[in-house]
């Protein structure tokens, strides 16, 4: 029974060895400047990423695909090597400033960097350096495309009036501004304690009343450097009435809000963060929008504006994909990769 048992746990250990032996072997070796292996474990890994998205496993073609696309890569990065295309540490850090203020406008806030280190976690997968070596990866591949391919890219067309007019006239049911209201909020948390933060938000009530200037100020207030106040304060922007706005603010203080005169201050409304009051800056109604329209408020940007910007960014992204392709063409002529294909049965 013991020789048994040691024997399965030497057969199991032997298993996982060799599993763990062919997943360092090469899926395929690029080598069009130099040799760079890509392994069965770097393959499996992006292979399982997709595998978690689309919830099942991939097939031994899709597995192939993913492969390609590493070629594909590899090949661009050791050409922009070789052409001395480099993405600076400003570059990068451009890029990810630009990230962050996204995150911002969402938030309604600038993230703190442990913040904005998990919403990259949750969105990548990756760690802060992973990401930033990865981020750098496509910057290049990206800048090395356009450096080779500017003239086709820069080519492009504006869409004219015509076109865009057409556009309208086949979409026109899709140009509709919903109902939307712009309001100032001033928000206590729920916390660990409730009850506390319900007592702060009614004293607040009661100090700022309808009084107009009072809420201003106890919004200042709370936006000072070094605020610790208790409440949170400040702009929640233009809110559609819409299911998505509704599953965030919560249903009872978005008929709150579309049912305040501008000016008004409300009553006190819980939310799925904490408690609040409000205050309505701008309201507006649903309407069928024209091609001189704003296309969204807030923004000085018309219908036909919208249409035109829309349509060349159709066209940039194909011209983009055109390009890309025909690269990827040059640079896999002659066959600079070999491809271990019954490294793929897995």
């Amino acid at each position: 029974m013991k020789r048994c048992f040691l024997l399965t746990g030497f057969l199991v250990s032997v298993t996982a060895l060799l599993s763990a032996q062919t997943d360092l072997q090469p899926a395929a070796i690029v080598r069009l400047t130099r040799s760079e292996p890509i392994t069965v474990r770097q393959v499996r890994t992006e292979a399982e990423k997709l595998e978690t998205q689309q919830g099942r496993a991939l097939t031994r073609e899709e597995r192939r695909q993913v492969l390609d696309a590493m070629i594909n890569e590899r090949l661009f990065l050791q050409a922009a090597e070789r052409d001395r295309v480099v993405v600076s540490d400003g570059e990068l850090g451009q890029q990810i400033q630009q990230l962050r203020e996204a995150l911002a406008q969402t938030a309604g806030r600038q993230p703190s960097d442990a913040e904005f280190a998990a919403a990259i976690q949750q969105e990548t997968g990756l760690d802060q350096n992973a990401f930033r070596d990865q981020l750098r990866r496509s910057l290049t591949a990206q800048k090395y495309l356009l450096s080779k391919k500017q003239t086709e890219i820069q080519a492009i067309q504006a869409p004219s009036d015509a076109e865009i007019i057409e556009f309208f006239s086949v979409n026109r049911t899709s140009f509709i501004r919903p109902e939307t209201v712009r309001f100032s909020m001033i928000q206590v948390p729920f916390g660990t304690d409730r009850a506390a933060a319900r007592t702060l938000i009614d004293r607040l009530a009661r100090d700022i009343g309808q009084d107009v200037q009072k809420f201003d100020e106890a919004v200042l207030v709370s936006q000072a450097a070094g605020s610790n106040r208790g409440y949170q304060g400040g702009d929640a922007g233009y809110i559609p009435r819409n299911p998505q706005a509704q599953q965030s603010l919560g249903r009872e203080l978005l008929d709150l809000a579309f049912g305040l005169r501008i000016g008004e201050i409300s009553r006190v409304v819980e939310n799925p963060q904490g408690f609040a009051i409000l205050k309505v800056t701008e309201k507006y109604t649903m309407k069928t929008l024209e091609l001189d329209d704003i296309a969204q408020v807030g923004t000085p940007l018309t219908v036909h504006d919208y249409i035109g910007q829309g349509l060349y960014r159709q066209r940039q992204q194909e011209a983009l994909v055109r390009a890309q392709q025909a690269l990827v063409t040059e640079l896999r002529t002659g066959n600079p990769f070999q491809v271990f294909e019954d490294r793929l049965n897995w």
